[in-house]
């Protein structure tokens, strides 16, 4: 049925696919209702990653909360003609009763790793594969990214620019969430900064210096109206003059804290940029660059010794450009006690609930993850962890300042050869002996 409405809120239970509505009003018809285990991992990491920042948790948690079909929901699925009214009445009744376990969100992962586990009744566990694929996949590889900035920038500044060219209003603040989470410092999207406590910050676009006859009257008035933490942008037209006019402000009394260079060279332009403001008394003045910002550019200029303070990364980290999706999958690992396993070629699975262990060296740093059947027992620290029990949380959730402690703390452990910019070497999880004769029994159990 077609409408021109408006869509829904992106936290409906209809922003599914299909197929789980299908699947559970069959589960539901046939009375196949018992406890179900489903697991969240990625089985491949992309190319240029050496590992992965869990992200998404927080949103994940609130969605199950509130898991229900809402009236005008139900009533446009029996317009469809699909589901019969005994199966609407029971998707009305529908709520998640579950429990979730699961790493903290900011600890690093590697490939085939659980990351997730929903253990629920099996209509409940199917429902919401959809929703908690679309939810951790998209935070988590955008927090990858973010994190490798800022292992590439070390101490220097960070900011997100990418709402504008992000894929989405809900995109977008997910997205500055997940770079705030993996280390960066602050963000231009003002919504993020009200929905979860970010820092903002912000300069100008070209467009006000345009709108001035000259650049000297476009700095001054915006200088008058925003005195507070002031960044001019100075490449609108000549870039060096620019700079010597941001001087001539100075030495008139204008405190200035940055400048910000958005195109050209920008690794030539901020050794010039530096050496006039040095030369005329303004050392404490920032250099901001931004366009076409991410770590594989941020490492060649700090390589090649250009004096930048600040980066603003935008569409190459919202949209993570080189990676812009993760091949993760939430896939049935249990039902009514059973292990089960998926043994389609390339795509087979680890059966049973699974944990991960991890160890460290001397140093603090990663020595290995080991991926067990949960209740074995081994040495290393477990990753997942309680997180709802009978659908409520256990607790609360570690805020987002708690978050990116974690994640600070996590890429001070990661083995240096997995977080190379260039070509690194990811940790390869171990397989317990136990978790691999589960498999070799399912697979006799079930040919």
């Amino acid at each position: 049925m077609m409408t021109d409405a408006s869509p829904p809120a992106a936290q409906g239970v209809l922003l599914t696919d299909l197929y789980q509505l299908t699947m559970v009003t069959a589960y539901q018809e046939l009375g196949m209702d018992r406890e179900a285990v489903f697991e969240f991992f990625v089985r491949r990491l992309p190319v240029q990653r050496g590992f992965l920042v869990a992200a998404g948790l927080q949103q994940v948690v609130e969605y199950l909360e509130g898991l229900h079909f809402a009236d005008d929901e139900i009533q446009w699925l029996e317009s469809t003609g699909r589901f019969s009214a005994a199966a609407l009445g029971r998707l009305a009744r529908l709520r998640f009763t579950g429990d979730v376990d699961a790493m903290a969100e900011g600890t690093a992962f590697f490939a085939n790793e659980p990351v997730l586990r929903v253990t629920a009744p099996l209509p409940q566990a199917q429902l919401v594969e959809s929703r908690i694929v679309n939810l951790l996949n998209f935070q988590t590889m955008v927090a990858s990214k973010a994190a490798r900035c800022r292992i590439a920038a070390g101490t220097r500044r960070l900011v997100d620019f990418g709402m504008r060219r992000a894929h989405g209003a809900e995109a977008a603040l997910h997205a500055a969430r997940a770079c705030y989470l993996a280390g960066f410092d602050a963000t231009a999207t003002v919504a993020a900064g009200r929905a979860f406590g970010m820092p903002l910050s912000g300069t100008m676009a070209h467009s006000f210096v345009q709108a001035h006859a000259d650049e000297a009257t476009a700095f001054r008035h915006f200088a008058r109206v925003h005195p507070r933490g002031l960044t001019l942008l100075i490449d609108t037209y000549d870039t060096l003059r620019a700079a010597r006019l941001v001087v001539e402000l100075h030495r008139e009394g204008m405190r200035v804290e940055a400048v910000r260079l958005d195109s050209g060279d920008v690794g030539a332009l901020a050794r010039d940029v530096r050496a006039i403001l040095d030369a005329g008394g303004c050392g404490d003045i920032r250099i901001v660059a931004s366009g076409n910002m991410d770590e594989f550019e941020i490492a060649r200029l700090l390589a090649g010794g250009a004096p930048i303070d600040v980066f603003g990364v935008g569409t190459q980290l919202d949209v993570s450009a080189d990676a812009p999706s993760l091949d993760c999958v939430y896939k049935l690992q249990e039902y009514e006690g059973q292990p089960r396993r998926k043994r389609s070629a390339g795509k087979a699975t680890w059966p049973g609930r699974k944990q991960v262990l991890r160890e460290f060296d001397e140093e603090g740093r990663i020595r290995s993850d080991l991926i067990v059947p949960v209740g074995v027992d081994g040495a290393g620290r477990p990753l997942l962890v309680p997180v709802m029990r009978g659908g409520c949380r256990v607790g609360a959730l570690p805020d987002l300042e708690r978050s990116r402690d974690l994640a600070r703390r996590e890429l001070a452990s990661i083995p240096v050869t997995c977080t190379r910019i260039a070509d690194p070497e990811p940790l390869t999880a171990g397989i317990s002996p136990q978790l691999r004769q589960l498999a070799e029994r399912v697979d006799r159990d079930f040919p």
